[in-house]
């Protein structure tokens, strides 16, 4: 792999200041031109018109348009901000870097022109095994006791939690990962020095410390609403998959579920109630391609290595399935009120009257059944559940 040059390093620093993320004609001309070439006929006189013009796509590209990405590109100071970046002990990672997570190349033409980052881990193999997990601003308790225990979940099983740092099921995903001592990622919608939302300001700087935040605004820009939205895609995209808890119909975590499914990667739900508006956005994804996941088990169950299975979900063990056919047989025979005798028992569970008799003789040392006097009827308290085990049967 080349290591990436100064100058395109500078350049693409200074094209994180001129275009939005996300923005598909600033992706092609990019890939077009390439960074120096593009940064240069931004800030030429006659912003090299023409052939910008000639990318398929830029035709409907107006002069007021042209001319707002020639004042950003003119007053851009990419020095200035990767200063302000290692200042704060990050550094800005650039495609060609080994840091780069490869996986942001299946954005095409939206992929981020580079990604202010944040703290001492690298985000190229964190990126390798990690998941999003986002949800409602607004959550219910339900909702945040969800996120935790799936943030502390997969830290516990070595994955590494990605979410927005957003209030309600974003917020909580990042705390119960790092409650669990484990590795989590916010991607932000503004620079990596900014805090936003201000609430989250303690929170914000123990991922700084312990994790890592992740930006393709340069330092100093502030958040907006569509920059909310379209970072979601940077989210799904660095991640093996999207978990969502808790979203209404219209919300920016299933913006982040569908941009996920258009990549292929694996999408998944938690389930609340039906009552819930907050629910019915995570039941519709599931009703579609998503997958119904309740615990971290069954998230790295769909998105880890072969083998990586959750456990089999079973309902109690009651001490009747332990017992074996014949005796589950005989001890159906018995009347719901009442006793019968031996013969009668055997006539019903289809045994000779010595197997009957030596089944319930079997069955009463078990707590099972009751004699009264000729007769055998259920006994008015349950055998305990280790009952048939302990009998040897």
């Amino acid at each position: 792999m080349t290591p990436v040059g100064t100058d395109e390093r500078l350049a693409r620093a200074a094209l994180t200041r001129v275009f939005e993320p996300g923005d598909e004609r600033g992706g092609r001309w990019l890939r077009r031109f390439g960074a120096v070439a593009l940064l240069e006929l931004l800030t030429s006189p006659d912003a090299g018109r023409e052939r910008l013009m000639g990318v398929p796509g830029a035709a409907e590209v107006g002069a007021e348009r042209l001319g707002g990405y020639r004042i950003r590109a003119g007053a851009a100071a990419p020095e200035r901000d990767l200063a302000a970046i290692a200042a704060l002990g990050g550094r800005f990672v650039c495609p060609g870097d080994t840091e780069w997570p490869s996986q942001l190349d299946d954005l095409a033409a939206a992929r981020p022109i580079g990604l202010w980052v944040r703290g001492s881990p690298d985000l190229r193999i964190w990126s390798l095994r990690s998941v999003a997990v986002v949800g409602a601003r607004a959550c219910t308790p339900y909702g945040a006791h969800m996120a935790a225990s799936l943030g502390s979940g997969l830290a516990e099983r070595g994955w590494v939690v990605t979410s927005g740092a957003a209030f309600g099921v974003d917020g909580a995903a990042h705390r119960g990962a790092l409650s669990a001592g484990g590795a989590t990622v916010a991607v932000l919608a503004s620079g990596v020095d900014k805090v936003y939302p201000p609430g989250h300001a303690e929170l914000i700087g123990r991922v700084a410390r312990q994790g890592l935040l992740v930006a393709e605004l340069p330092p100093g820009d502030h958040p907006t609403r569509s920059r909310f939205v379209l970072r979601n895609r940077v989210i799904a995209a660095l991640t093996r998959g999207t978990v969502v808890v808790e979203a209404e119909y219209r919300s920016g975590s299933l913006v982040t579920a569908r941009c996920a499914q258009r990549l292929g990667r694996f999408t998944m739900g938690v389930p609340g109630p039906a009552t819930s508006g907050l629910s019915a956005g995570v039941h519709e994804l599931l009703r579609g391609e998503g997958a119904l996941v309740t615990d971290a088990a069954e998230v790295v169950e769909l998105v880890g290595d072969i083998g990586e299975l959750a456990p089999p979900r079973r309902g109690p063990v009651l001490a009747r399935d332990l017992l074996d056919p014949v005796s589950v047989r005989v001890l159906e025979a018995l009347p719901a009120r009442g006793a019968a005798v031996g013969r009668e028992v055997a006539r019903e569970a289809g045994t000779t009257a010595d197997e009957a008799l030596g089944r319930l003789y079997e069955l009463h040392s078990l707590g099972f059944v009751e004699r009264r006097g000729d007769g055998w009827r259920l006994a008015s308290r349950p055998a305990p559940a280790g009952a048939a085990r302990r009998g040897g049967t």
